[in-house]
């Protein structure tokens, strides 16, 4: 039986909202023996990795639908407060025409995703580089995306790729339909840190393995203020915007995933950033 369904992610306080930090997945053999201790089954890592954690990104729903009993499974391994993000499947994402994603989308939620109950957080759709901007292409997509279900309020993030992304049209398009677009610290896609929602998604990608806290000290206490900052209602002035009005302040849940290329010593940024916005 599911779990009951939360409308959304409980609030630290009336004056800020929940902070959520983690990684991509939980399964990666690097960090056997780095982040994982060295006779740790495998059978356990998530609920290890859950234990030092608050949130994971499940990459794994991109490539293709999990089975409802692993939904099921993923909940009961982790504690109360934890929180998964999943990637929407690329069959919805990597299209011509986005506003044919709809059986796509509906598969995709008939999975069982709502399995993971409480834990469940926002369904990231993640777009290719050559995708570019067309206002009524992606309107139709966002139109396609269910904002509630069996009673659960859903939350969605979009990640996109693509330079010309970055007008204000896009940005009142977002606001329109209250969907966030994830704040990509990366080399090459666009930076967009407009804020259009009741909460923030950040991916942190140029995180160095060289580097045992992943990040150098002061990067990590700058991006913990802007975590903060965020939760708290306001927003960072040192990240670019598209628009400059800025969003009416009010309490916003932000979901923060530390992810590089390499990514051994992502869990130990992760955990470096929990302990700073405590």
């Amino acid at each position: 039986m599911r779990s009951t369904v939360s409308k959304a992610p409980q609030k630290a306080s009336r004056d800020t909202g929940k902070i959520y930090i983690g990684v991509g997945g939980w399964t990666f053999a690097p960090w056997r023996g780095v982040f994982y201790p060295e006779k740790l089954a495998q059978a356990r890592e998530l609920e290890y990795a859950a234990s030092k954690l608050t949130s994971i990104e499940i990459n794994g729903t991109y490539y293709g639908s999990q089975k409802p009993e692993s939904f099921r499974k993923w909940a009961r391994e982790v504690p109360d407060g934890f929180v998964f993000s999943l990637k929407g499947p690329r069959f919805a994402t990597n299209r011509r025409v986005l506003a044919e994603a709809g059986d796509s989308v509906k598969r995709f939620y008939d999975s069982g995703v709502l399995e993971l109950g409480d834990r469940l957080g926002p369904v990231l759709w993640q777009f290719a580089p050559t995708k570019k901007f067309d206002e009524a292409d992606f309107g139709g997509f966002l139109e396609l995306l269910p904002r509630k279900l069996e009673g659960c309020a859903l939350r969605h993030v979009v990640e996109v790729r693509h330079p010309s992304f970055c007008v204000p049209d896009f940005i009142a398009l977002l606001r329109k339909f209250a969907t966030p677009v994830v704040f990509a610290e990366h080399g090459k896609y666009p930076a967009i840190a407009d804020v259009v929602a009741d909460f923030v998604y950040a991916r942190l990608q140029k995180g160095n393995d060289e580097l045992k806290t992943c990040y150098p000290p002061k990067q990590l206490d700058a991006w913990a203020k802007r975590l903060q900052l965020w939760a708290a209602g306001g927003e960072p002035d040192d990240l670019p915007r598209v628009d400059p009005a800025i969003a009416k302040k009010a309490p916003r849940d932000v979901f923060a995933y530390v992810i590089h290329e390499g990514k051994v010593r992502a869990p130990s940024g992760a955990m470096e950033l929990i302990e700073r916005v405590k």
